[in-house]
C-alpha cells in the first residue's frame, strides 16, 4: 500500500470503527504521513485506549479532542494542529465522525432529527470551515500539482443510504434509519457545494461511501470488515483526481448516483 505521499492528514471520529482503521492504515504505509491527527470527542476515555496505545508507539500520531458539534472544540483543535504543522498545510481532511439512530418514518421525532443532523451535517461543515485555511495553504504550496490528496483534499464519509436515486431500492425493514439517511443526503449536497466553492482554491472535495461495515454502527450483520472497507478507501484516496471532484464514490471506487 504505497500510493501518494500524503504529508499531513486529519481524521475525525477516529477512536473506533472506520476512523480507527483509517489511522492504522495511514500508519502502516511505506511512506506514512509526517503527521496524522486523530480526533474524537473523548480521547482520554475508555474508547480512546487503542488510539492512545498507537500514539505511544508512533511519534507521528497526534491525538486531539474534537467534538464536531462544538465550534469552540473545533477551533481549539485547529490551533493545536496549526502549531504542530509549524507553517505547513494540511493535505487531507477526512470528516468521518457520524451517528446513526434506528428510527422509522413513523417514530422519528424532531429531537432525533436535529441531533443526527447536527453531527452528520453541521459538524462536517464547521470542521471544514475551520480547517479550510490549512487546506488552502497546502493547495498553494502544491499549486503546480493536479487535484489529489497530495495537494489538498476534503473527504466526507457519506453513505449510499443518502442516495435519493437509490431510495426505492434500499428502503426496507432493516434500513429504517430515517434521520441518518436524510442527514447523509444533506451531506452529499454539502460536498457538492464545497466542491464548487473550493475548486478555485485547488482543494478537491468528494464524498465516500465506506460500504456496510462490521462496526458499532454497522452491526455484526454487515458483510465488510473494517480492514476490507478501509483497504478499498485507501486505494480510492490514492487515485482521486479532478474527475472525482464533487461526486459520491463507493469504497471500491465505483461512482454512486446522488
Amino acid at each position: 500500500m504505497s500510493g501518494l505521499a500524503i504529508r499531513n492528514v486529519l481524521v475525525t471520529g477516529s477512536n473506533r470503527g472506520i476512523g480507527l482503521e483509517l489511522v492504522k492504515k495511514f500508519l502502516s504505509k511505506p511512506q506514512p504521513p509526517k503527521w496524522i491527527f486523530a480526533t474524537c470527542r473523548d480521547p482520554d476515555g475508555l474508547r480512546g485506549e487503542e488510539l492512545k496505545n498507537l500514539a505511544s508507539e508512533n511519534a507521528n500520531l497526534v491525538l486531539l479532542q474534537l467534538d464536531a458539534t462544538d465550534i469552540d472544540s473545533i477551533k481549539e483543535a485547529m490551533k493545536k494542529v496549526e502549531k504542530q504543522l509549524n507553517g505547513s498545510g494540511l493535505n487531507l481532511l477526512i470528516n468521518n465522525a457520524g451517528v446513526m439512530t434506528s428510527v422509522s418514518l413513523e417514530n422519528v421525532d424532531s429531537e432525533d432529527m436535529m441531533s443526527v443532523y447536527k453531527t452528520n451535517v453541521v459538524g462536517p461543515l464547521l470542521v471544514s470551515q475551520t480547517f479550510y485555511p490549512l487546506l488552502k495553504k497546502s493547495a498553494d504550496v502544491y499549486a503546480q500539482e493536479h487535484f489529489s490528496c497530495k495537494k489538498a483534499a476534503l473527504v466526507n464519509i457519506s453513505s449510499s443510504l443518502g442516495s435519493i436515486a437509490q431510495t426505492s431500492l434500499a428502503v426496507n425493514a432493516s434500513m429504517q434509519v430515517i434521520s441518518y439517511r436524510i442527514s447523509k443526503a444533506a451531506l452529499n449536497m454539502l460536498t457538492r457545494c464545497q466542491a464548487e466553492g473550493y475548486k478555485k482554491d485547488g482543494i478537491l472535495c468528494t464524498a465516500l461511501h465506506p460500504g456496510w461495515v462490521k462496526t458499532d454502527m454497522g452491526t455484526d450483520r454487515a458483510p465488510l470488515t473494517p480492514d476490507e472497507s478501509v483497504c478499498g478507501i485507501m486505494k480510492v484516496l490514492d487515485s482521486l483526481s479532478e474527475k472525482q471532484n464533487g461526486i459520491l464514490l463507493s469504497w471500491d471506487g465505483t461512482t454512486l448516483p446522488w
